[in-house]
Parts: structure tokens; C-alpha cells; sequence
């Protein structure tokens, strides 16, 4: 069945990646980045390398969800972009 909105199925089924549920809702920047790199690195299906991949990601749920998000979410999400770059040393 599709989903109501293209980007809910691309978060929830996507080709590259196989994320933990709610990955996205967590309150932890640093628990989200964990979460991301251990999904880039354990998939088979990525195009990229797990950085851009699992960054990717990242910026892709802030670009769809962002203007829904409560503020506080947001700068969660933002700050686990830092603490991405943070676990893979590019800082």
C-alpha cells in the first residue's frame, strides 16, 4: 500500500539503508548519529560510502519533515548532524 506522502516511504523503506524504527524521534544527537553509522555501515545496498550515505539521510528527513518538526526536534536533528561528523572523525 502507498504511503500518503513519497518521503514517509523513502525514510521507512529505503534502498540504501535499513534504519532502526523511530530513529528520527530521538531526543540523543549523539544516539541518532549511532544509530545512522551502524545502519551505513551494515548495509549491502548503499551507493556511497556509510558517511555520505547515513549523512544523506539525515538531511534528507530534515528537508521533508523540517517544516513539520517542532523547533526543539529540529535542533536535535541538526545537532546530529554535527555529532555524525563527529563519528566518523570529519570535523
Amino acid at each position: 500500500m502507498a504511503t500518503r506522502r513519497w518521503s514517509k516511504g523513502v525514510t521507512r523503506n529505503s534502498n540504501a539503508l535499513d534504519l532502526d524504527p523511530d530513529v528520527f524521534t530521538q531526543d540523543d544527537p549523539r544516539a541518532i548519529a549511532r544509530s545512522l553509522k551502524r545502519s551505513a555501515e551494515r548495509s549491502t545496498r548503499r551507493k556511497s560510502s556509510p558517511y555520505r550515505s547515513a549523512m544523506s539521510m539525515l538531511t534528507f528527513y530534515i528537508n521533508r519533515a523540517g517544516k513539520n518538526l517542532p523547533k526543539k526536534q529540529l535542533r536535535v536533528l541538526e545537532q546530529a548532524k554535527d555529532a555524525l561528523r563527529a563519528e566518523y572523525g570529519r570535523r
